[in-house]
């Protein structure tokens, strides 16, 4: 993504249950740390939404660099980058201490909750993810 524009950032406790048996946190906890984030994001935008429309993610991988292992809290940075007329690329960078844990992305199409189609993004997405003028 060759642009891109810090949106979010997320503070979030690693808790015990968040470990596996190999005593660091279960690689499904990684996604649920950067899907956090996003309904953080989500849900500041929500005010002049219209109710009639949300998002799904249609892609999404991450890359794990270090194990995160409670007790800790991770820092979830969240970027905004490339869009189309319906979708919008996300990054996330997921820090524990000062050090970079993992790398992750997204893509979220805007969708009509009654039909499930694609729809344009909402007006205050599209300012975010071109970034500074």
């Amino acid at each position: 993504m060759a642009h891109r524009t810090l949106v979010h950032t997320s503070h979030q406790p690693i808790r015990r249950g968040d470990m596996d048996a190999l005593g660091h946190v279960n690689n499904a906890v990684g996604f649920r740390f950067m899907e956090q984030a996003r309904v953080e994001w989500v849900q500041r935008l929500e005010s002049g939404r219209d109710a009639g429309t949300g998002s799904v993610i249609v892609s999404a991988s991450c890359t794990f660099l270090v194990p995160l292992v409670y007790p800790g809290e991770v820092t979830v940075r969240m970027y905004l980058g490339e869009t189309g007329r319906s979708s919008v690329a996300t990054r996330y960078e997921l820090d524990e201490g000062g050090k970079r844990a993992a790398e992750g992305a997204a893509r979220m199409v805007g969708i009509d909750l009654a039909s499930g189609r694609p729809v344009p993004l909402p007006d205050p997405v599209r300012p975010a993810a071109r970034g500074p003028e």
